[in-house]
């Protein structure tokens, strides 16, 4: 079992930064491919970026590519989202996610078995 708490999320300007973090308890976390995905106001939530369970593996959606980095701390547990160039149409309620151990990376959401509770990140122009 893992559970997610997400952290870093606000209201920031076009063009800012922010990072966002997720903490996991549970010794699975170091062997779990993690990801982050976004769900914008009347929309589905999408894939943002995911990891490999080594950190050696990225993959990010194109919408994003260039501006976000996604990376992960196995000793503190923590998965981080660096996100830079922000646009008005990043805003969403992100989520990070875990998939169960020693599997891909994916950036299907049903691949995924845990779930943080989500955060606002507002952009604004």
């Amino acid at each position: 079992q893992v559970q997610l708490v997400e952290s870093g999320g606000g209201l920031v300007q076009a063009g800012d930064s922010l990072r966002l973090s997720c903490a996991a308890s549970g010794r699975a976390f170091s062997t779990s491919p993690m990801g982050w995905f976004r769900q914008a106001p009347g929309k589905e939530r999408e894939f943002v970026a995911t990891i490999s369970w080594a950190g050696k593996t990225t993959t990010y959606a194109d919408s994003v590519k260039g501006r976000f980095t996604i990376s992960r701390d196995n000793a503190k547990t923590t998965v981080y989202l660096q996100m830079n160039s922000l646009k008005v149409e990043d805003t969403a309620v992100y989520y990070c996610a875990a998939r169960s151990t020693y599997r891909a990376p994916s950036s299907l959401q049903s691949e995924y078995a845990f779930w943080g509770q989500g955060l606002q990140v507002t952009v604004s122009s």
